[in-house]
C-alpha cells in the first residue's frame, strides 16, 4: 500500500507544479499591465518546448537504444554526467538566444522575467507534473488493487512490466518526504530559470550577446554536473559511496544556494537594466 503521506506530497507537489506557474504568470501579468509579458511567457514556455522535448529529449531517447549505452554510463558515468549537463545547458541557451532575439524590438526587464517564468514554468508543468500525475493515479490503482490486475494482464500479453514493478516499488518504499521535496525543488529550479533567462535577455539588450550565451551555458552546465554527480555519489554508478539520503539532503541544499543566488542575480539586473535603460 502507498501511505497517506506519501499520497500527500504527490498531490501536493503535483499542485505546484501544475498551478504555480500559472500562477506566478498572472500575478507578474498584473502587476506589469500593458508590458506584453503573457506573450514574453509563451516565448518562453515554447522555446523550451521546441529545444528540450522536441529535439533533445527524442534524440536521448534514440541514443539509449544503442549498443553499449548502458555500458558507458556504468564505466564513464562522470563523462555521461557533464555530457548530459552541457547538451541541457546548450539547448536551452539556444532556446533562451532566440526567444530574447524574438522579442529583440521590445526586450524589457519585465518581459525577461516572463520569459524565465515561461521557460522554468512549462518544464514544471509538462515533465514533473505529467509524472506526478501519473504517479498519483498509480498510488491509487495499488492501493486499489487494479495495479497488480493490469501488470497481470500485461504480463499474459507478453507486455515487460518490469518498470510498472519499479514505479510500483518506489511508490510504496520511498520516504514520503522525497514527494514533497520535489515540489520544493521545483520553486527552486524556477527561480534560477528565470534568472539565466534573464541573463541572456539582459546581455541580448546591451548587445553583449556572447558574453551572456557563454554565462548562462557555464552557469547551467555546471549546475546540473554538480547535481547529477552528488546523485551519482549515492547509487552504484559511483559505488554507493554515500547515503541516497545523504545525496538528496547536498543536492536540495545546493540547489537552495543557487535559488538565493539566482534571487541576488535577478535583483543586480534588474538595477543594471534599470539604470542603464538597455534597450535593443
Amino acid at each position: 500500500m502507498v501511505s497517506n503521506l506519501t499520497i500527500a506530497g504527490i498531490v501536493t507537489t503535483l499542485l505546484i507544479t501544475l498551478l504555480l506557474p500559472i500562477i506566478l504568470i498572472i500575478i507578474w501579468s498584473l502587476k506589469n499591465k500593458g508590458k506584453r509579458t503573457w506573450s514574453a511567457w509563451l516565448f518562453g514556455a515554447l522555446g523550451f518546448f521546441i529545444m528540450q522535448l522536441l529535439i533533445r529529449v527524442p534524440l536521448l531517447s534514440l541514443l539509449a537504444t544503442t549498443d553499449g549505452y548502458m555500458d558507458f554510463i556504468k564505466n564513464h558515468y562522470i563523462i555521461y554526467c557533464l555530457a548530459l549537463a552541457f547538451t541541457a545547458g546548450l539547448f536551452e541557451v539556444i532556446a533562451r538566444y532566440a526567444v530574447a532575439k524574438i522579442m529583440r524590438k521590445d526586450l524589457t526587464y519585465e518581459r525577461g522575467i516572463a520569459a524565465g517564468l515561461g521557460h522554468g514554468g512549462i518544464e514544471s508543468m509538462l515533465l514533473i507534473g505529467m509524472t506526478y500525475l501519473n504517479n498519483l493515479l498509480y498510488a491509487l490503482m495499488i492501493n486499489t488493487n487494479s495495479f497488480d490486475t493490469i501488470v497481470n494482464q500485461a504480463n499474459e500479453a507478453g507486455v515487460d512490466t518490469a518498470g510498472l514493478l519499479e514505479v510500483k516499488t518506489q511508490l510504496i518504499e520511498s520516504s514520503s518526504s522525497l514527494f514533497f521535496l520535489a515540489g520544493f525543488e521545483r520553486i527552486l529550479t524556477i527561480v534560477f530559470h528565470v534568472a539565466m533567462s534573464l541573463l541572456v535577455c539582459y546581455f541580448v539588450a546591451k548587445k553583449k550577446t556572447w558574453l551572456g550565451i557563454i554565462l548562462c551555458l557555464a552557469l547551467h552546465t555546471l549546475v546540473d554536473f554538480i547535481s547529477s554527480v552528488v546523485s551519482g555519489l549515492g547509487s552504484e554508478y559511483l559505488g554507493n559511496r554515500i547515503s541516497q539520503n545523504t545525496s538528496y539532503i547536498i543536492i536540495y541544499s545546493l540547489l537552495a544556494v543557487i535559488a538565493i543566488g539566482s534571487t541576488i542575480l535577478i535583483r543586480h539586473i534588474r538595477r543594471e537594466w534599470k539604470d542603464n535603460k538597455a534597450a535593443i
